[in-house]
């Protein structure tokens, strides 16, 4: 089943970038660094047409932030530098495979790709072990062994953001 994600009037821009091993190891460069500062062995480069349009290293322990993480860190720089929540054309480069938090950042903001250095299974080995996060996202898991509680409890005006979001002419799709 494919999934259209794109907001209207936007299309997917392939663009071929043969040099992946600089662009990696400039994120392998940032997870280096930030190890040496106190922070997680995470790096990424956003890039766009060969440009670096935003870099980010893991900041979750230095800014108490769980979601501070390298690729979410680059994806913000990068929707600043451009003015737009929507990175099409982009492609991220990551200093280890990206978590599911990270994937679905990347998904949100509509680049093209991901590409990565290490796997998960390096993360592990080090400390950082993603597999049940992976797991749970697998099409056959079991969503009564999620460790979070989920709980929906229909409320009468649940609806009425939605309502105001759709009654605004001047609302920005995304």
């Amino acid at each position: 089943m494919q999934v259209d994600c794109l907001p209207r009037g936007r299309r997917w821009h392939h663009e071929p970038v043969t040099n992946h091993q600089s662009f990696l190891d400039r994120a392998v460069d940032l997870a280096i660094t930030n190890v040496a500062g106190g922070g997680g062995p995470f790096g990424a480069v956003v890039v766009r047409d060969g440009v670096v349009l935003g870099e980010g290293a893991n900041s979750v322990t230095t800014t108490l932030d769980p979601t501070a993480h390298a690729e979410v860190v680059a994806i913000r720089a990068a929707c600043r530098e451009v003015g737009d929540f929507a990175l099409v054309g982009a492609t991220i480069y990551a200093s280890c495979e990206p978590c599911p938090l990270c994937l679905s950042a990347a998904l949100w903001s509509r680049v093209d790709a991901v590409v990565h250095a290490a796997d998960q299974h390096a993360a592990a080995e080090a400390g950082f072990d993603d597999a049940v996060f992976h797991g749970l996202l697998d099409p056959s898991s079991d969503l009564a062994a999620w460790p979070l509680r989920r709980l929906h409890v229909p409320t009468p005006r649940s609806h009425e953001p939605f309502d105001a979001w759709a009654g605004r002419a001047d609302r920005t799709a995304y």
